[in-house]
């Protein structure tokens, strides 16, 4: 149990290549890293080429982690995945605006989202900005009064089924996903750095990006949901 928890291994899935990493969390560094570069013209994912690729690379990674290996967390670019902004403009009656007030409306935004786009699931949840009364806020730390809040947000998603057959070849192996990201944003983000695939991963996992909402599914602690939903203003 202690091995695996210093260990992530990512698995990357493109057009171009297939890709898998064991990354040493505490050093920040891939003791294993093999790619498979790929002929495909279409976004279509052979799964028979990943059953091969992860055949000759998970038994050499569990060696190395001297356990079976548990998760992956899954590393995606695919034409499937939804990336698109929406804003929602709220009028405040009195109240202050603070941390509490936008996590209210960003609750708001991501329950339009669930109820609009039922067969997809969240990537990434990023919030663009946020105005009082027009003025762009840089920090919410502080409260604010105002007669109206406004929040832009920008959601990355990826369909169930997509979702469901790479976790359907992963299961041979008794493993399951262990987090989704696009490989886009990583990329974006980490724009003139340089920086590998697996590290710039964990490092979004981990908060770099803090306007970011990280999502915890609510049976993880049925109490203080937002405690880590609200990773905004760390």
């Amino acid at each position: 149990m202690t091995e695996e928890l210093n260990f992530e291994v990512y698995l990357s899935i493109s057009q171009k290549k297939f890709e898998i990493y064991l990354l040493d969390k505490k050093n920040l560094k891939n003791i294993y890293k093999e790619e498979l570069h790929l002929e495909s013209q279409t976004d279509l994912i052979d799964y028979n080429l990943l059953n091969s690729f992860l055949d000759k690379n998970i038994f050499n990674i569990e060696k190395l982690i001297g356990n079976f290996l548990r998760s992956i967390v899954v590393i995606i670019k695919n034409n499937q995945i939804l990336n698109f902004s929406i804003g929602m403009k709220k009028k405040n009656y009195g109240e202050k605006i603070n941390q509490h007030y936008l996590k209210i409306l960003l609750t708001d935004l991501k329950d339009l989202f669930k109820e609009n786009y039922q067969n997809n699931k969240i990537m990434h949840f990023i919030v663009s900005r946020y105005l009082v009364d027009g003025i762009i806020c840089k920090s919410f730390n502080d409260e604010y009064d105002g007669e109206y809040m406004c929040v832009e947000v920008n959601f990355i998603s990826i369909p169930n089924s997509l979702t469901k057959e790479i976790g359907k070849v992963l299961e041979k192996y008794q493993i399951k996903i262990n987090g989704l990201l696009e490989k886009e944003y990583l990329k974006n983000f980490f724009e003139g750095e340089v920086s590998n695939l697996s590290i710039s991963a964990f490092k979004i996992q981990n908060g770099q990006n803090q306007n970011e909402i990280i999502l915890v599914p609510k049976n993880i602690k049925k109490t203080g949901f937002f405690e880590k939903f609200f990773q905004l203003f760390s």
